[in-house]
């Protein structure tokens, strides 16, 4: 307990309950930490309208929720020629998203896909509200 005191100062304890103790106090600091995750939303440089609204709101969600986006593009066979095409979608996504979330990784070629990392923003997980309790209803008083 104490080395430093004269003469030392120490405590004999049961090693199993030594054992429990602490794989308790590792259990409650794994409860606390928060595991990342990264989503995937992947596009098409022929992506239509509606679809890429649809993958934008799924990425705003998995932003929210406090999970990291990847955003991947593939190019297949002449779409290579175009690339810009394809970090115009991507860099709308990340105008769009706005302050959801903050790009970790700028768009990058990677072989044939693009790929854009995007984190969820600080002020998002500080205001995202916490679940509540509902309140208990009172019981309307018995009529005779």
């Amino acid at each position: 307990m104490s080395p430093n005191a004269v003469p030392p100062v120490c405590r004999i304890q049961d090693y199993g309950r030594y054992l429990y103790e602490k794989e308790k106090s590792e259990r409650a600091a794994r409860k606390k930490q928060k595991v990342i995750v990264i989503k995937e939303v992947k596009f098409s440089v022929t992506v239509d309208e509606h679809d890429y609204q649809t993958k934008k709101n799924q990425a705003v969600r998995f932003l929210t929720e406090g999970d990291k986006v990847k955003a991947s593009l593939r190019f297949r066979g002449r779409q290579m020629a175009h690339r810009e095409l394809g970090y115009n979608i991507i860099n709308r996504l990340i105008q769009d998203i706005g302050d959801a979330g903050v790009v970790e990784f700028m768009p990058r070629m990677e072989g044939t896909i693009l790929h854009a990392i995007l984190a969820p923003s600080k002020k998002q997980e500080a205001a995202k509200p916490k679940p509540q309790a509902p309140a208990p209803q009172q019981a309307a008083p018995a009529v005779q």
